[in-house]
């Protein structure tokens, strides 16, 4: 028992479980929505999207979530211009961006006397230097997006599996799509301290897509995707204690390794299942 709860007698330890735990619960409820819709692609390069805006904001020392919603705002326009004035699928705008945008970010950076561990906290977080601060922040961003979700439930439904409804029955898909991003946005800047802007995809789809794997109600699938998040935070940060790994990374591959599982053993049981009700019936 001990090798499970020696790391977390540290307090920056305590502050990552925390911080990464909040990360977590965002990126389910959020992540949730993103992976009913299909929008694991857009929702990547948004994660990419952001990273010039908050490294202007780093080296011109004003808010990062300013910052990364002006990228943000910047990234879906130009989606929009590529699809709309070209012949282009919407792929071809998201992968022009995902580059660029992630280009970008990388020379702002790299404009800084710090470059190197700027860019590294920045791609890939700072798991065991969360403040006191960052977790305000953290709580804050997932008091947004859990309130938000619930608010807008019906419309983030109907939209996830039929914008035509959605726009018959008045709920404005355009907006509730807008508020959606915004969602993801906040989350994808909240938790960058914690998992880092790379990293953070892993908490954002992982733990959601597993979830699918398991459970069918919308509700079901956010409450077991923050289950296996905060699981993989904990196991994380304790694997990395131990293995002297980064927390950041360690964290961020956990529900992709869960993910595989779970497949894994759900087809498994698809073949097993058939094969011994045939043996019964026989």
């Amino acid at each position: 028992m001990e090798w499970f709860t020696e790391p977390f007698e540290f307090a920056f330890q305590q502050r990552a479980m925390l911080g990464g735990a909040l990360a977590a619960v965002a990126g389910a409820v959020v992540g949730t929505w993103v992976v009913i819709r299909g929008m694991s692609f857009l929702g990547d390069a948004l994660i990419h999207g952001v990273i010039p805006g908050i490294t202007l904001a780093i080296l011109l020392d004003f808010n990062v979530f300013i910052g990364a919603g002006l990228a943000a705002v910047v990234m879906i326009a130009g989606i929009n211009l590529v699809h709309r004035q070209t012949f282009f699928s919407e792929d071809t705008g998201i992968g022009l961006l995902f580059v660029g945008m992630l280009g970008l970010g990388v020379i702002f950076i790299s404009r800084s006397p710090s470059y190197s561990g700027g860019i590294a906290a920045i791609l890939f977080g700072d798991t065991l230097g969360v403040q006191a601060a960052d977790i305000q922040v953290l709580v804050i961003v997932t008091a947004v997006v859990v309130l938000v979700s619930v608010a807008l439930y019906r419309p983030f439904l109907v939209l996830s599996f039929n914008e035509t409804k959605a726009s018959l029955l008045g709920l404005r898909p355009s907006l509730t799509n807008a508020a959606l991003l915004t969602l993801v946005t906040l989350s994808i800047v909240g938790s960058y301290r914690t998992v880092g802007t790379l990293l953070a995809f892993g908490l954002l789809v992982g733990p959601p897509a597993t979830a699918a794997l398991l459970v069918r109600r919308v509700p079901a699938m956010m409450v077991t995707s923050a289950v296996i998040g905060v699981f993989s935070v904990a196991a994380g940060l304790v694997i990395s204690y131990h293995a002297n790994t980064s927390g950041s990374a360690t964290m961020a591959v956990l529900p992709v390794v869960l993910f595989f599982l779970v497949l894994a053993l759900t087809n498994l049981r698809e073949r097993i299942v058939p094969t011994l009700q045939n043996a019964t019936d026989g």
